[in-house]
């Protein structure tokens, strides 16, 4: 009983309102996107703004929100910027900064990961091509590996387009 409460009670940091099961979130959320890469702090910041009821926030909020130092948060902010995945705002008459995630334009980044996916493709084609005839087996795993991806390729702009069409 005692547990339920506590879930259900939340935390007011610095005026933002979030719940202990909003807080376990952005972690579980945060663990996934370290996987391709991110720091802690720029994936707990990531997941932060999905998570958070309000869809725009200043650096305080996210700092005292994720218990981060000032530079903690200010790299992982920069770098979050830097590769494109939030940006900001700002409001007449406040200095602040408002960081929001780019979720609204997930369909161009898709459309930029296809064609990102692509070239890895055809680099991966020109390296079979460099393969010494010595290793076959290796060469042909890689060449079955490669097949693979551009059949993947090719059917998911087809996919996302037929998706489009019926949703």
């Amino acid at each position: 009983m005692l547990n339920q409460i506590q879930k259900k009670m939340e935390n007011t940091i610095n005026g933002l309102s979030i719940t202990d099961q909003q807080l376990q979130l952005v972690e579980k959320l945060g663990l996934m996107f370290e996987t391709p890469g991110f720091q802690p702090a720029a994936a707990r910041i990531m997941a932060l703004l999905m998570v958070s009821d309000r869809v725009e926030l200043t650096f305080d909020e996210i700092r005292e929100t994720l218990q981060l130092s000032k530079s903690a948060t200010s790299n992982a902010i920069n770098l979050l910027l830097t590769v494109q995945k939030i940006d900001y705002i700002t409001k007449p008459g406040d200095r602040k900064r408002y960081f929001r995630s780019v979720i609204a334009q997930w369909k161009d980044g898709m459309k930029d990961k296809f064609k990102e996916m692509e070239k890895l493709g055809n680099v991966m084609r020109e390296v079979l091509e460099q393969r010494p005839a010595s290793t076959p087996e290796f060469n042909k795993n890689f060449s079955e590996m490669i097949s693979l991806m551009e059949y993947i390729f090719q059917e998911i702009p087809k996919l996302f387009k037929s998706w489009e069409e019926n949703r």
